[in-house]
């Protein structure tokens, strides 16, 4: 088959850090085109804006949606209408809403659209799921610490309405969460510290559960300094499973597992079978909790944030 040409809309940190790599090293892929609003001075034409690429004659097969959450939806309107499959980098959207009605223009349209979870395809999140699947789980803790200052500079629409605050990265405990346990959870109670001069949380504690009582804590915080924590710790009838490092290192009771980080190229392999099955992915579920903390949340004013 022919490369799939791509076109990245929003080159950012996370762009060059993680999509530019694993498109040049996939095969599947050709890029043929940037936008964003400042020239990314790469070997492909630029445009300021998706109209511009749209009009150019360009030929484009798919586009990797790499913009804030709260501008998306437009974006991958008008994509999907001109045929053009769609890869939604997290969150897939700044509403529920908005990516239920993308998922239904993509269906009409009958092209491919991904919510991608980068961290599902973390080294460990597999063989997690597989060895839980044969246990009884006892409790979760989830803690999700890190240093907004340093992963997330100069990112003003991260503190905005829709950009999620400390559940920008959250969300990707989320979709590990709800991929490795076995049984859907609910929230059961949330507490939402808010910067006074913000919209979106710094910080945030939640507990859920499941059908069958199972405990589960969320620790999120954007004001760790020094050691940074993204880890998942699981008790089981069978010992303790700790996801470490965002999933990329597990224990296990018989040992430790760590493999290199194959998260974006894995999510690019992934949306390249999915076009070539005519087929999208469209998970909701990390998306719907965050949803639900806002929904049941209790709010409460912190000092303000100053980068």
């Amino acid at each position: 088959m022919a490369p799939i040409r791509i076109a990245i809309v929003g080159v950012g940190k996370i762009a060059r850090d993680q999509h530019l790599p694993a498109i040049a090293a996939n095969p599947a892929y050709e890029l043929v085109a940037t936008v964003s609003r400042h020239d990314p001075e790469l070997s492909v034409p630029w445009f300021a804006d998706l109209d511009e690429l749209l009009a150019s004659g360009v030929a484009v097969d798919a586009v990797a949606l790499c913009t804030p959450p709260q501008v998306r939806y437009g974006l991958a309107v008008k994509a999907l209408q001109h045929k053009i499959h769609v890869f939604l980098e997290k969150p897939p959207g700044a509403t529920l809403a908005e990516v239920e009605s993308l998922r239904t223009i993509a269906d009409e349209a009958g092209v491919t659209l991904f919510a991608s979870w980068h961290s599902r395809y973390a080294a460990g999140v597999e063989p997690a799921k597989a060895w839980l699947a044969a246990r009884t789980i006892r409790d979760v803790k989830i803690i999700w610490r890190e240093d907004v200052r340093v992963w997330h500079p100069g990112q003003a629409w991260i503190w905005q309405a829709g950009g999620l605050g400390v559940f920008d990265p959250g969300i990707n405990a989320l979709s590990i969460a709800t991929h490795i346990l076995p049984r859907p959870f609910f929230l059961t109670e949330a507490t939402l510290e808010v910067p006074s001069n913000c919209q979106a949380p710094i910080a945030a504690d939640l507990r859920f559960t499941d059908s069958a009582g199972t405990p589960i804590h969320m620790d999120l915080d954007f004001r760790q300094t020094g050691p940074q924590s993204w880890d998942i710790i699981v008790e089981t009838d069978g010992g303790t499973l700790k996801l470490a490092k965002g999933g990329s290192v597990l224990t296990l009771p018989e040992g430790v597992r760590e493999d290199e980080d194959r998260e974006y190229p894995e999510l690019y392999a992934r949306f390249a079978a999915l076009v070539a099955e005519g087929q999208s992915d469209v998970d909701i579920a990390p998306l719907r909790h965050v949803a639900d903390a806002f929904l049941r949340g209790h709010m409460r004013a912190v000092e303000p944030f100053i980068e």
